[in-house]
């Protein structure tokens, strides 16, 4: 997609925020707990300390997030794998009792890159399946698992209903997101990220596993 933008504000040219707002920020969160590593390393289930370690996001740090978002009244977006809410139904259900959205994050954290679009789609039915049996929810975002999409997963996405993905890097904005060269093509919203705007670089250190470095401050 070619877009004319004003260098002053790499804003679309006659882009306007609703009811006067003059920016917008969101407050997102992967719910991942153990699920990458598990994918990643499946003989870390035996390890006690890594397991652990992944633990603490769904067993200590939602609780308090919740607790001061819901202090500050901001409704959040809380990205879930299939897998984690099967790990940890309370505290993802209290996500959802919060007004909180819930949004789709694979289903054990599978990197796309790989993977065939067969594949694809299947992870994504089985994080559905999942997000559905346990929070009733049908979810209208995704992010990809380590933000990766291939070009096939925005058509997939479409099919299974999605309204937006939220996992590119190109822009600060958000915009209509094509699901192939055809004119006619469906699309879809895309909310861009960037991994340095995720946590996960400079705070979770596994030695031998992560392959992050020493834990240091993002800023």
């Amino acid at each position: 997609m070619t877009e004319t933008l004003d260098w002053r504000t790499s804003m679309p040219d006659g882009f306007r925020w609703p009811d006067g707002i003059r920016a917008a920020a969101c407050f997102t969160f992967d719910v991942d707990a153990e699920s990458p590593i598990l994918f990643e390393h499946p003989e870390s289930a035996a390890w006690l300390d890594t397991m652990s370690h992944q633990a603490y996001g769904a067993r200590t740090g939602i609780a308090r997030l919740l607790r001061v978002l819901d202090r500050r009244r901001i409704r959040a977006t809380f990205f879930i794998p299939g897998y984690s809410a099967e790990r940890w139904p309370a505290i993802c259900r209290a996500i959802r009792d919060a007004g909180h959205e819930i949004a789709h994050h694979g289903y054990l954290h599978e990197t796309a890159h790989g993977a065939s679009p067969a594949e694809e789609e299947a992870r994504i039915v089985r994080g559905l399946a999942s997000l559905d049996e346990v929070l009733g929810v049908r979810p209208a975002g995704y992010r990809g698992p380590n933000w990766e999409l291939t070009f096939e997963t925005p058509a997939l996405l479409v099919k299974h209903g999605f309204l937006y993905d939220s996992g590119l890097m190109d822009a600060d904005h958000p915009y209509v997101l094509a699901t192939s060269a055809r004119p006619d093509a469906p699309t879809l919203i895309e909310l861009p990220g960037h991994w340095a705007l995720d946590d996960w670089e400079p705070y979770n250190y596994l030695p031998g596993i992560t392959g992050s470095g020493v834990i240091s401050s993002p800023l």
